[in-house]
């Protein structure tokens, strides 16, 4: 990727934008596991949400995903297939054995495939228009084009605020969320062209 590529402009600005909200997390993890909770609503055992286990600067989901395991929800986290695939899912519980993954992502070292009804989806950046900046591989976009083909999936970016940017570069094979969710709450929802 080229160094004046849009996408790659975006993503240094965001970078430096999450890393010091992460800098000063402590105090925006509680809420934003609040309103990350509020906003996926009540579970049932039939419920199967995938979280990630974060790295780098993400804002952490396992609060969160504590609760909701605590609460019946089935809780996975994505796996890398390979380059250019989309992502596989596998069963996480609180305590369970992990093993180093791709690009230093944690992943269970063994238990069930999953097929989640929420993807909570870490980002670099978002914007108004529920756009999401990745790292640039894709498995994201690729996943939710695949799972929103086969059925209903809801796609929750979790954030911190900080994150936003005004608009994000946009190509055809980008897929929006649904949803955003941060420590300040859920992002308003896009106004609907008329």
């Amino acid at each position: 990727m080229k160094d004046d590529d849009p996408k790659a402009i975006a993503r240094r600005s965001a970078f430096a934008a999450r890393k010091a909200a992460h800098a000063c997390a402590i105090d925006k993890i509680g809420m934003a596991t609040s309103h990350l909770l509020d906003v996926i609503g009540p579970v049932s055992d039939s419920l199967t949400v995938s979280g990630y286990l974060p790295i780098r600067t993400e804002i952490d989901p396992r609060p969160a995903m504590t609760l909701l395991h605590a609460q019946g929800a089935r809780l996975c986290v994505p796996v890398i297939r390979g380059p250019g695939e989309r992502l596989d899912f596998r069963e996480w519980t609180p305590h369970c054995a992990l093993v180093d993954g791709p690009f230093g992502a944690e992943v269970p070292a063994d238990g069930a495939w999953l097929e989640p009804d929420i993807v909570i989806a870490p980002l670099v950046a978002f914007d108004t228009h529920f756009n999401r900046l990745g790292y640039g591989g894709g498995f994201y976009d690729r996943t939710l084009h695949d799972l929103r083909d086969r059925g209903h999936v809801r796609a929750i970016g979790f954030a911190y605020a900080a994150q936003q940017m005004a608009e994000l570069p946009q190509e055809p094979t980008d897929q929006p969320l649904d949803q955003i969710v941060t420590e300040n709450g859920p992002l308003a929802a896009p106004a609907k062209a008329t």
